[in-house]
This record gives structure tokens, C-alpha cells and sequence, in this order.
């Protein structure tokens, strides 16, 4: 199935973005009377016909719309310190966003070694995996926020600090009960500073394990993920 992203869609006729309109007729050589998918990023899945396939402004014609079924009890949100590597940060968004996630926070902390990102490139990653994996709701990114400035904002559910030290044994899937929101903070290359872990116990921070593999930073979020979706599939 072909989806393509349009976050002002409605029954009726609509415009595809000039992006969007190129790889439906250049890429995907798709057809006047093709039927398409549309998300609209807000939680509708709708279907449509292309009626006109214009390289720069393809119209389609939304006949009917469904709710997706990408919706849960919980509100799962992830900040995690960019990797030198940008691309593995692309990576932990891609499959993220595939396993399904509400919110994502990107931060810089003591030891981070990279502290700038485009954040229009992260959006067009996020965009490409909702449309890949036919979600009807596009995950936030959040702007760019200093961990000291992360760790005082308000969240109402279990907050966890993943941290790799020997004193810490309490692990993510033994502490977390599903249908909780969770906001779960994953460090850099280097880990948290423990003055940075001791800022976050201060406002509610649980530190926590996620098991006793010693993972990369995309990995640890990724595992993050999937621990929260996976208990709640098991409740």
C-alpha cells in the first residue's frame, strides 16, 4: 500500500505537497484512477484516488476515512542524547516511530559529542517511518533542550533515568506496570555525569537498567521502546 503524508486532509479534493507529488509520479509511476493512503499524522487513516498526476501537484480525491489503529493507554515519550554519528540518531527515530512512540526529546548533556541537529532532516525521518509502517499519528519532536533544562520540565507518569552503574539493579521491565506513561532519558556516548543523574533523582527520575548488556545510545532507546510497547501487549 502506497501512504502519503497530508496533514491538512479531508474528505474531498485535495493537493499533494510538491515532495510528495514527485515520488508519487516519478518513483512510485503512479496512475490517474491508482488508489492511494493518506495519513494525516493526527490519528485518521483515509482513501483516496488520484485524479490528476501532476509531478509538482498531484490531486487526490479522499472518499472515506478510519481511525488508526495506532492508539494506546499510555503516553510514552523518549529524550536521548545525540550520537556523534547523526545517522544512528536517524535510526533510533526510524525504527521508534515504526514501533510507536508519542513524543521525542533530543538533548545535549556533559559528555554529549555532538550538541547540534538539524531538526527538519530528524522531522523527514520520523514523516518517511509513520508513512513505511502506516501509522495514522506522526510522533513530536520536540526542539532541542539542555539536559539541566529537560529534567525540571513536568511529566505526569513514571520518570526513569537509564543509567549503566554497578549500584543500579532495579530494571525497566520489573518496575514498569503497563498502561503508565513513561518518560524514559537515554545518555550520550559517554553516560550521564552523576552529578546529571543526582539533578534528575532531585526531580523525580527513577535511575534504571535495561539489562546487562552494555548498549549503544540508539540501542538503549530503541530497547526503551520496545520494553514499554511490549508490556503493555502482554497486560
Amino acid at each position: 500500500m502506497n501512504v502519503f503524508y497530508l496533514p491538512e486532509a479531508q474528505i474531498g479534493f485535495v493537493t499533494l505537497s510538491e515532495e510528495e507529488s514527485k515520488h508519487c509520479v516519478r518513483v512510485l509511476r503512479m496512475q490517474i484512477g491508482d488508489n492511494v493512503c493518506i495519513t494525516n499524522g493526527t490519528g485518521l487513516l483515509m482513501d483516496a484516488e488520484l485524479v490528476d498526476a501532476h509531478p509538482k501537484h498531484c490531486i487526490l480525491n479522499i472518499t472515506s476515512q478510519r481511525k488508526g489503529n495506532d492508539f494506546w493507554s499510555f503516553h510514552l515519550h523518549i529524550a536521548i542524547a545525540p550520537t556523534k554519528n547523526i545517522e544512528r540518531i536517524e535510526w533510533f527515530l526510524e525504527k521508534c516511530t515504526e514501533m510507536g512512540i508519542d513524543e521525542f526529546s533530543i538533548f545535549t548533556s556533559q559528555h554529549s559529542e555532538r550538541r547540534i541537529v538539524k531538526p527538519e532532516r530528524l522531522e523527514k525521518i520520523i514523516v518517511s517511518a509513520v508513512k513505511q509502517s502506516i501509522k495514522s499519528r506522526l510522533p513530536t519532536l520536540n526542539p532541542s533542550i539542555q539536559f539541566n533544562d529537560l529534567a525540571k520540565q513536568d511529566f505526569h507518569g513514571r520518570k526513569y533515568i537509564a543509567w549503566i552503574n554497578e549500584t543500579i539493579t532495579e530494571t525497566l521491565v520489573n518496575d514498569y506496570k503497563p498502561g503508565e506513561n513513561a518518560m524514559i532519558l537515554i545518555g550520550p556516548e559517554g553516560d550521564f555525569s552523576r552529578d546529571e543523574v543526582e539533578l534528575a533523582i532531585k526531580f523525580g527520575f527513577k535511575p534504571i537498567s535495561l539489562g546487562s548488556s552494555r548498549l549503544r545510545t540508539e540501542t538503549a532507546g530503541i530497547v526503551a521502546c520496545q520494553t514499554i510497547q511490549l508490556l503493555n501487549q502482554l497486560k
